[in-house]
């Protein structure tokens, strides 16, 4: 239990004493699990009786909000130095400036309209478990980057990444699958699959640019992820509903 507050501290806005970040790195492959409590606390704004796209605006404040808007940041300083021209050292300066540019303001804005016109697209019995399994896999791409890339510089992410192993990420794997798996059977594995596959799109686009991974390419693919699959639960028939795991 304290490994998960450790977890949960450090995704979250959920009050926990303070934990040593080489100590919550340690239980990344607890990420998984932190994400299905988000996810499920936040998944029960889904049945509120109001309009759909209010509904879906409120949602994504949820989740704004209980991650501290913690990763939208890695979001706008990825989409910034991606779109800079110049060598990596330039793309490097890019990323580590406070200021929020015009690429990192349009990700945002194309973020929040993703994910509530998929949030509101997808129907009310689904949209629970929707919410939840998008978060699990949001939670796990960040144990899979860390595992799978190398550190860009000296940082947060670097911590992360040297702790990383292959027993840690499998582990992290395996509570994905259980969890994915339980909720949303055989569509939770495509949603796994295509987590995956953007994760390592990713990987491969920020080793381009920064020659490795960083915080905010953590906290980038984290939001990706999670609009990716909001996105996909769309055109998805989820076939196990919240009331068959009860």
């Amino acid at each position: 239990m304290n490994n998960l507050l450790a977890v949960l501290s450090f995704l979250t806005i959920i009050p926990t004493k303070d934990y040593d970040l080489m100590y919550i790195a340690k239980n990344m492959y607890l990420f998984p699990i932190a994400g299905l409590i988000i996810g499920s606390i936040i998944g029960l704004l889904s049945f509120l009786p109001i309009n759909e796209m209010i509904l879906a605006s409120i949602i994504v404040l949820g989740l704004l909000i209980i991650t501290g808007a913690h990763h939208i940041d890695g979001l706008a300083d990825f989409a910034d130095a991606l779109m800079v021209k110049g060598s990596k050292e330039v793309k490097k300066r890019v990323i580590h400036d406070p200021a929020t540019g015009s690429a990192g303001v349009s990700a945002i804005v194309i973020y929040f309209i993703c994910s509530i016109i998929a949030l509101s697209s997808i129907s009310n019995n689904q949209l629970y478990l929707s919410i939840i399994v998008s978060e699990v896999l949001a939670k796990f791409s960040m144990v899979l980057l860390a595992y799978t890339g190398r550190s860009a510089w000296e940082g947060m992410g670097s911590i992360f990444i040297n702790i990383v192993d292959l027993k840690r990420f499998l582990i992290g794997l395996i509570l994905t699958i259980i969890i994915v798996y339980t909720l949303a059977s055989l569509e939770g594995f495509y949603a796994l699959i295509l987590s995956i596959i953007t994760t390592l799109s990713i990987l491969k686009i920020a080793e381009r640019s920064f020659g490795g991974i960083s915080g905010d390419v953590f906290g980038a693919t984290n939001e990706i992820i999670r609009v990716v699959n909001f996105i996909l639960f769309v055109h998805l028939n989820i076939r196990t509903s919240f009331i068959d795991i009860i």
